[in-house]
């Protein structure tokens, strides 16, 4: 009976359509893509609300604090610069698994910091690889991924931030008020490897874009990465979307509670709904992208999400029911714009060249996000009560940005190879 039955599994297996296997495995692979984007991502975002305990415990300022947010920003934007110049030169799949090993190490680290010098290193380092580790994983798509399917992918790999938001921030949050910070980190680091033995077993050999690459040196690398017309559309397209976004961003959560009359303890409910909300129209907008076009679903979402960005900017004080309304909206759009946005990024470069434009446009989207939030600190005026003033002007120039974004995506070439 085995016999006969396994004789059954093998005519199966053999009649299985092709194109139904492919996308089961492409499934597969974009879920451990998106588990490795989730910790990297949470690393990240998880050191904002742990500020108030960063503060107590090494006895520091707000600059002080501000010094551990920037360390692995700016670690981030140096080392993918760097990555540019060698990143296309490996086997993507050797390429993600080394990158993530050294994230999980940096992370691990930061659990172990016994003081604020050390802990500043160990964000220094988990940034160095989670910056060119979250370009890899756009380059797999880019280059796994039928363009045709790519929207949706990418709705996929953004839903990380939203689990992250949803899931991840309130459980580190937890972890870190009952046990210490350190375990927070110490629970990353463990996810992290668990994945990273996931990853080992499920991520292929992905060396198709080997086969046409040009090895140049890293000064013809920088030379060719800043003189390609096309290129530098892109970089254009992602310094404006980082600035509609980031000029507003960070500020929202002393806006709403400084100005609107949130409670701390209210902004949770904020971001989890805002999250829970994005994890599924992030997903809902990529397949729109790929059905309707990834231009014109961002044009659509970008314009529609001037009202919440400017109206997050002027909001009066507001019950929470209706502050809960405007920021659900403001997440969706906000946030939901990057899914064709990415998608149509990954188009614009050919494969043999992704993975080193990747992460030099990573960089350029770090240092634009830092430049974004530096620019709108320098226009908002924190009052006695600590309320803050001329944000609706941030909120004005994010709109602008936005509006600029549309007309740039008009002119971002798709370049890439059919490799299907």
């Amino acid at each position: 009976m085995s016999t006969m039955a396994e004789s059954q599994h093998a005519a199966d297996s053999r009649t299985q359509p092709p194109a139904a296997t492919n996308i089961r495995k492409e499934r597969l692979l974009l879920a451990v893509l998106a588990a490795i984007q989730f910790t990297n991502i949470l690393d990240f975002v998880i050191i904002m609300p742990l500020g108030p305990q960063f503060m107590r415990v090494f006895g520091v300022g707000s600059q002080e604090f501000g010094l551990i947010v920037s360390s692995y920003t700016f670690s981030s934007g140096f080392f993918g610069l760097l990555g540019a110049f060698f990143v296309d030169r490996f086997d993507r799949r050797t390429a993600l698994l080394f990158l993530y090993t050294g994230f999980a190490i940096g992370t691990g680290m930061c659990a172990l910091a016994p003081n604020y010098i050390l802990l500043i290193a160990a964000r220094v380092l988990a940034g160095a690889f989670g910056g060119v580790l979250a370009s890899v994983i756009l380059s797999i798509v880019g280059d796994v991924i039928p363009y045709e399917r790519r929207g949706a992918a990418m709705g996929v790999i953004m839903s990380s931030f939203s689990l992250a938001t949803v899931i991840g921030v309130p459980i580190g949050l937890y972890i870190a008020t009952e046990f210490g910070w350190h375990w927070t980190f110490t629970s990353l680091a463990g996810i992290s490897a668990l994945i990273l033995l996931i990853a080992s077993q499920v991520v292929p050999p992905i060396h198709g874009h080997l086969a046409q690459a040009i090895v140049r040196n890293p000064l013809e690398t920088l030379k060719f990465m800043l003189e390609n017309k096309n290129y530098l559309k892109v970089y254009a397209f992602m310094i404006m979307l980082m600035l509609a976004g980031f000029t507003v961003f960070p500020f929202i959560s002393p806006y709403l509670v400084y100005n609107v009359g949130l409670e701390e303890g209210e902004l949770t409910y904020v971001y989890a709904l805002g999250g829970f909300c994005t994890f599924f129209s992030s997903r809902y907008i990529g397949r729109l992208a790929d059905r309707y076009g990834k231009q014109r679903v961002f044009v659509y979402l970008a314009f529609m999400s001037t009202v919440p960005i400017f109206l997050m900017t002027v909001l009066p004080p507001l019950p929470l029911i209706l502050v809960l309304v405007f920021s659900a909206f403001f997440f969706v759009l906000a946030s939901g714009r990057g899914v064709p946005a990415f998608a149509m990024i990954t188009a614009s470069v050919e494969s043999k060249n992704r993975g080193s434009f990747m992460s030099f446009n990573t960089s350029v989207q770090h240092w634009s996000a830092g430049l974004g939030s530096f620019v709108a600190g320098l226009v908002i005026v924190s009052g006695s009560d600590r309320a803050l003033h001329n944000f609706g002007w941030v909120g004005a120039f994010a709109v602008s940005a936005t509006v600029i974004c549309v007309f740039l995506s008009k002119r971002l070439v798709r370049v890439e190879e059919n490799l299907s």
